[in-house]
C-alpha cells in the first residue's frame, strides 16, 4: 500500500523502498541529447531528452513487492482474530512503473508522473496461506513549488488505490477516488472511498475487518 509522503504508502505498499528486479524499457527519442546535470539526478532506468522547456525524462520498471506484512508499512500494528490462529496479513504484487520527470530549463525538476499497475496482487493469511487477490492501478503525481527540491512537493493520487473483492460479497475493502498531500506529509483533500487512508492516515484497523474474516480470522 502506498501513501508517498507519510512512508509514501497509498495502495498496498511502500513501493519507493521496494528493492526487486527491473524490468527496463523507454519510448523516449535519444537523438537530442541531455549536456546539463540534472537536479535531483534521474533514476538509471529512464532516459533523457533535451527539449524546449528544458528536459523530459521517460521511463519504465517492474518491481516485486513483498511479500510483507500490511501493518509493516508505517501504520498501527494489528492482528486478525486471537490466541494460537491470529494471523498477519501478507501483501504480495509484481508493480509495473511507467516515469515520467520534468526538468526545467535550469537542470531542475519540477513535476514528476508515476503511473502504476499492479499485477499478481494478493493478501494473505500468514499462517494459512489462504490469498484474496486485489487490483490496483495508480498515478502518484508530485508537483515541486521550489524546483530541485522534493521537501517542496504537492502530491496528489489518484486512481484505484486497491480493491479487495470476494465471490457473493463485492468489494470488502476499497481504497479509490483523489488523495493530495502537502510537502509537510499532511492530508489536503481527500475524495473517494478511503479505507487505505482510513488505515494509514487515520490510524483505523477496523477496516481491515472485512479481510480478516475472509482470510478466515475467527
Amino acid at each position: 500500500m502506498r501513501t508517498h509522503v507519510l512512508a509514501r504508502t497509498i495502495g498496498f505498499a511502500t513501493v519507493a523502498a521496494a528493492v526487486g528486479a527491473l524490468t527496463l524499457a523507454s519510448n523516449v527519442d535519444a537523438s537530442q541529447p541531455v549536456t546539463q546535470t540534472l537536479n535531483p539526478p534521474p533514476p538509471s532506468f529512464v532516459v533523457c531528452q533535451a527539449v524546449g522547456s528544458g528536459t523530459i525524462c521517460d521511463g519504465s520498471r517492474t518491481l516485486q513487492h513483498g511479500p510483507i506484512d500490511v501493518a509493516d508499512e508505517g501504520a498501527p500494528a494489528f492482528a486478525c482474530g486471537s490466541g494460537s490462529s491470529a494471523f498477519h496479513i501478507l501483501d504480495t504484487a509484481m508493480v509495473d512503473q511507467h516515469v515520467v520527470r520534468y526538468y526545467d530549463r535550469n537542470g531542475n525538476l519540477t513535476r514528476r508522473v508515476i503511473h502504476e499497475l499492479w499485477r499478481s496482487a494478493q493478501l494473505s493469511n500468514s499462517l494459512t496461506g489462504t490469498a484474496l487477490p486485489y487490483k490496483q492501478s495508480d498515478t502518484i503525481s508530485d508537483d515541486l513549488a521550489v524546483p530541485g527540491d522534493f521537501d517542496t512537493s504537492t502530491e496528489t493520487i489518484a486512481g484505484n488505490g486497491a480493491i479487495v473483492t470476494v465471490p457473493q460479497e463485492g468489494a470488502i475493502f476499497i481504497q479509490a477516488g483523489r488523495n493530495v498531500f502537502s510537502p509537510d506529509g499532511s492530508l489536503d483533500f481527500r475524495a473517494g472511498p478511503d479505507a487505505a487512508i482510513d488505515y494509514f492516515v487515520d490510524g483505523d484497523t477496523s477496516v481491515w475487518q472485512p479481510v480478516c474474516a475472509a482470510l478466515g480470522a475467527n
